[in-house]
């Protein structure tokens, strides 16, 4: 029972809150339970959210017995950092101490092979999918779409979709985030189409990836109908990065006011990347008025 509690304690509390997560490793040490490898692998996730990986690591090489969940928080504790070669130097010595993946390993791993571009070692994982049965398994095909995307395989990512007993939103987006990769913003568009078709519940990646296409290939109008529908449709919450594909989109296409007036009216706080998209269009199309304006509201003086 008091391992269960101090569990569910550091999952509640200790997510990205050094503080409370420093005051929890200590009551765990005083009642004892500190070297119980289910509380250290929490201990281990929960530093590594705090981005604390040397605190993290430490917690690893101290533990003699170390079980595959152990081995997984510290794979996702680097993946987490972007610091993909350690992640998957760990995974290697999960496979050199003889102990078995289970679904939760591989997705994280080639997270790592994306993060690096890294085909070859990505093709061994998904060997490694088919070998351990986890071939059907969403979260392991969804990591296959966008490992096979963002290494340049673009026809494998499209065969992993295409034979997927089962999908979900994050596979579509995968998908979808591929093909923009790919320069493919034709087949965004129409994937979308059908992933609204089929019922599948659409998010704010979605749209990001959705608007970014629409970007690349001038489709203004119809940029403008899905940032509306959004809200209005979807139920989903405009954020900086969808107000900043619609101002580099409009930027791009000489509407300059159009995208002044969308960053007036904003429900989200600008970022640098908005500023930049906004000041890139007014320097290209010579709009010296909104350029002024915007490094005004940057500044802090009419904001």
């Amino acid at each position: 029972m008091l391992i269960k509690h101090f569990a569910s304690l550091l999952d509640e509390y200790s997510t990205k809150n050094l503080k409370n997560l420093q005051k929890l490793h200590a009551c765990v040490i005083r009642h004892g339970v500190a070297d119980n490898d289910f509380i250290r692998s929490k201990l281990v996730s929960s530093y590594a959210s705090c981005s604390q990986i040397v605190q993290a690591t430490l917690l690893f090489s101290l533990t003699i017995r170390r079980p595959t969940f152990l081995y997984n928080s510290l794979i996702r504790a680097y993946a987490s950092q972007s610091r993909f070669w350690e992640s998957l130097f760990v995974f290697r010595c999960l496979i050199l101490a003889g102990k078995a993946v289970d679904k939760h390993t591989l997705p994280v791993v080639l997270k790592s092979c994306s993060g690096l571009s890294n085909l070859r070692v990505g093709r061994q994982v998904h060997g490694a999918v088919l070998v351990n049965g986890f071939g059907s398994e969403v979260g392991n095909c969804n990591g296959l779409i966008t490992m096979y995307a963002k290494c340049g395989d673009l026809p494998c990512a499209v065969k992993v979709f295409d034979e997927m007993p089962e999908r979900n939103e994050v596979s579509w987006t995968a998908m979808m985030s591929g093909f923009g990769f790919h320069g493919k913003h034709a087949e965004v568009l129409m994937l979308f189409d059908k992933m609204v078709e089929v019922g599948m519940k659409v998010d704010g990646l979605t749209f990001t990836s959705l608007l970014m296409a629409c970007g690349h290939v001038g489709e203004v109008e119809r940029a403008r109908e899905y940032f509306q529908m959004m809200q209005d449709r979807f139920g989903v919450r405009q954020t900086v990065e969808h107000y900043t594909c619609m101002v580099d989109m409009l930027g791009k296409a000489g509407l300059i006011d159009e995208a002044k007036d969308l960053v007036m009216d904003m429900k989200a706080e600008p970022d640098g990347a908005l500023w930049r998209a906004l000041l890139t269009a007014c320097r290209i199309h010579k709009r010296v008025d909104v350029a002024e304006w915007a490094n005004l509201k940057m500044l802090g003086d009419a904001w």
